[in-house]
Formats: C-alpha cells, sequence, structure tokens
C-alpha cells in the first residue's frame, strides 16, 4: 500500500503531462507511490495493453491532412484512423494528426514505415501512438502517407478531413494557389487515375480493352467491328479517367490541359495524390 498521499494537484499534473483520465492517473501515481516517471511507464503500458487488445478493431474513421513546405516545394498528406466518428471529431485527435503531419514536413520521410520511426516530442511516433490508444481507448494509426514535389505544389483538404489532394505545377505563376486549388478540387471529385494517357499502366488499358470488347461482341457487333470501336471507347476511358484529357469542372468548354495552359503556356500538372479516408 502507497504510503505517499496523492494529492488533485499531482493526478491533475499527471493528466496534464498525459491527457489520460483523472482515476486512471490517482490509480498510476497510487501503484507508482507518486513517482512520476513509474506513473508515466505504467500508463503508457496501459496504452500498449489497449493496443495489443484492439488490434482486431475496424479503425476507418479518422481523418486526412495535407500540408506543403514554406516554400511551396513539396507536400505530404497522411491518414490517421481510429474507431468511432466521435473521436474523428474530436480537437485533440485532429491536432495530433496535424503534429504528424507537420512531423512528415519537417523531416521529410521516404515512407511510412520511416514516418513513424521518427520522434515526436522526444518519443519515437510508434511508441506516442500507442500511448494515444491508451489515452483514447480506441484503436488509432496512421494507415497511408504520399508526398509530392514540384515547382510548385498546393495542398487541398475536402469534406472536414475526408480526403485531401497534393497537386504539383511545373511552374508557379502569379496565381498558382489559386489555380493549384482548382485543380485539386478536380480531382477530388473526379478521381482520376493518371495525369495524362501516357501515364495510365498497361494493366488498366489491357483490362478497359478487354472489357469494352466483351461488351462490344455481347451486343452482337461483327468481329471486324470490335478493334476499332474498343479503340474508340478507350478514347473515352482517357477522356473521363486521365486529369488533363478531362472536361474541367468549373468550365465544361475546356479539359483541364487547356484550362492550365490559358492561365500560363506550358502550365502543367506533373505529380498527385489523392488519399479518401477509408479507400
Amino acid at each position: 500500500m502507497s504510503t505517499v498521499q496523492i494529492t488533485a494537484a499531482d493526478v491533475n499534473k499527471l493528466r496534464q503531462q498525459t491527457g489520460a483520465g483523472m482515476m486512471d492517473c490517482k490509480k498510476a501515481l497510487t501503484e507508482s507511490n507518486g513517482d512520476f516517471e513509474a506513473a508515466i511507464d505504467n500508463l503508457r503500458k496501459k496504452g500498449a495493453k489497449v493496443a495489443a487488445s484492439r488490434q482486431d478493431r475496424e479503425s476507418n474513421e479518422g481523418v486526412v491532412i495535407a500540408k506543403t513546405t514554406a516554400d511551396g516545394k513539396r507536400g505530404v498528406v497522411i491518414e490517421f484512423n481510429c474507431e468511432t466518428d466521435f473521436v474523428a471529431k474530436n480537437a485533440d485527435f485532429v491536432a495530433f494528426a496535424n503534429s504528424i503531419a507537420d512531423l512528415a514536413i519537417e523531416k521529410n520521410p521516404a515512407s511510412l514505415e520511416e514516418l513513424v520511426e521518427l520522434e515526436l516530442n522526444g518519443e519515437k511516433l510508434a511508441d506516442t501512438i500507442i500511448s494515444q490508444i491508451g489515452k483514447i481507448g480506441e484503436k488509432v494509426g496512421v494507415s497511408k502517407f504520399e508526398s509530392v514535389t514540384g515547382d510548385k505544389v498546393i495542398a487541398y483538404i475536402h469534406g472536414n478531413y475526408r480526403l485531401g489532394v497534393l497537386v504539383a505545377l511545373n511552374a508557379s505563376p502569379a496565381n498558382a494557389d489559386e489555380v493549384g486549388k482548382d485543380v485539386a478540387m478536380q480531382i477530388a471529385a473526379m478521381n482520376p487515375v493518371a495525369i495524362d494517357k501516357g501515364d495510365v499502366d498497361s494493366k488498366t488499358i489491357e483490362r478497359e480493352l478487354e472489357i469494352a470488347k466483351d461488351v462490344i461482341r455481347a451486343e452482337g457487333k461483327p468481329e471486324e467491328m470490335v478493334e476499332k470501336i474498343a479503340a474508340g471507347k478507350l478514347n473515352k476511358f482517357y477522356k473521363d479517367s486521365t486529369l488533363l484529357n478531362q472536361e474541367f469542372v468549373k468550365d465544361s468548354s475546356k479539359t483541364v490541359a487547356q484550362f492550365l495552359n490559358d492561365v500560363e503556356k506550358g502550365l502543367t500538372v506533373t505529380a498527385f495524390k489523392r488519399v479518401q479516408l477509408g479507400a
């Protein structure tokens, strides 16, 4: 039994340091005989225990955060998940997700695996996430991390952190932020598979052609017409599904490529990433 008196001030201090509940903090201090470091360790162990017990839980809620460096040359987008919409809307949860994105901006990791090994506030991010599980009581974690570099990178978050987009342009006109946002909104709404025709992978092209041919044959078209009609359907696929060839959502009289060229001759998109919550 502890011989040290645990005061309300002690409990509150530990709560402020860890974010754990009042009763959990009191119990941890009592079990550690008032030793703050030991109490923090106890709470962290509890977090790890909670994490282990929730590994089979679905965590499809959460937030998507997209940010760029101050010079606009690089951007990152992360998806940070939890189990319930209630937690996803919590200001502390969103702030923690933002701190992960800030860490990625600062340290420029090459992968999600590298990101979780970085230190956040003196502790490895992977361990900090375990502590968050103990604090929140839900399974949380980073499920996606993407980065983009370019002459001008614009970040866009859509739908209350439900979807994030990064767009890289090959130049930085005076209105680059506005133009980039327009293109990012296009990507958010239309979900292109690639920037241009030449960027579509061969497996996707083969699949689209095979589907088209099967449909054409099922319609009873002569075999000698199948290839020609399938080629036409593939061109329609390019128009609908590649960014630069799509109709611009803000002006359907133009493609996205024409819109960009009207802004500045030769302006185009060099890269993009689209991360949708739970997708």
